[in-house]
């Protein structure tokens, strides 16, 4: 069977273009991936082309749309989520106008598609005292309650997402003055973050703990499981729904406020 030209140029983007020359995150790879993925089952399944015979040609600005419109109306996705398609097809057509320029316009017509716009959800947060309520929930007595109260320790102090928290190895934790966390965000761009002391106190009991607190370990993930693999995104997330900390911590302090308001006369 002959390869087209829009198979050797999908392959090349995701195998050498994205990890190689762009130095992608393997999270963004993965996302992208998916999005192609779902490309590929849609003029399959929607437009009877199979993946073996699909050209660059086949793919207008038209039927990009029509994409678009199937994530939202027949797969349930959001808004949001149907603009990070979008930008992982915009990515890819700047590579195949590179690679192909006879199909530039075409490109530029698949390029001038819009992101659409959604209504800002107004940001929810916990007050200082549910902070400290959720923090301090965790059972101390415990190895894994002192691991899952370093998780959203560490989180609250860092100001770090899920997945950056995940990330972390020993070797991106400095303890000494002055204390900082390195973090790597999208795109592999790394920043250091300054810890407060009591973080640093409870990281140095964490480390020693669990035999982490010299070089030898500074590989080693921060966070891991019980068969010492690094904690995934989802693995924190389940943490937290298994025990629902979040709920517990909330009903016990809003409980407590409540008994300890004077009536009004």
């Amino acid at each position: 069977m002959k390869t087209t030209e829009f198979a050797r140029i999908l392959s090349s983007f995701l195998l050498d273009e994205l990890p190689m020359a762009r130095n992608q995150s393997r999270n963004t790879i993965s996302s992208y991936r998916d999005t192609y993925v779902k490309l590929l089952t849609y003029f399959r399944d929607q437009l009877g082309i199979n993946p073996e015979k699909l050209n660059v040609s086949d793919m207008s600005k038209e039927r990009i749309s029509g994409f678009l419109n199937w994530l939202e109306a027949e797969c349930g996705n959001s808004i949001s989520t149907r603009n990070q398609r979008l930008a992982a097809i915009h990515s890819l057509f700047r590579y195949i106008q590179i690679q192909t320029p006879e199909y530039m316009f075409q490109c530029q017509q698949v390029l001038s598609i819009p992101y659409k716009k959604a209504d800002k959800k107004q940001m929810g947060y916990l007050s200082e005292e549910e902070t400290k309520t959720l923090l301090a929930l965790p059972d101390a007595s415990t190895r894994k309650g002192r691991r899952d109260q370093m998780l959203p320790t560490l989180l609250y102090d860092s100001g770090a997402r899920v997945q950056e928290l995940a990330d972390l190895c020993v070797g991106n934790v400095r303890l000494d003055a002055p204390a900082q966390v390195k973090l790597f965000g999208k795109g592999r761009k790394s920043r250091s973050v300054p810890l407060m002391d009591k973080t640093v106190s409870l990281l140095k009991q964490y480390l020693s703990e669990h035999g982490l607190d010299g070089p030898a370990h500074y590989g080693h993930p921060l966070f891991f499981n019980s068969q010492g693999k690094q904690l995934t995104r989802q693995g924190i997330a389940y943490i937290y729904s298994k025990n629902m900390l979040l709920d517990v911590a909330l009903q016990k302090y809003h409980h407590t406020k409540a008994a300890t308001q004077k009536p009004c006369t």
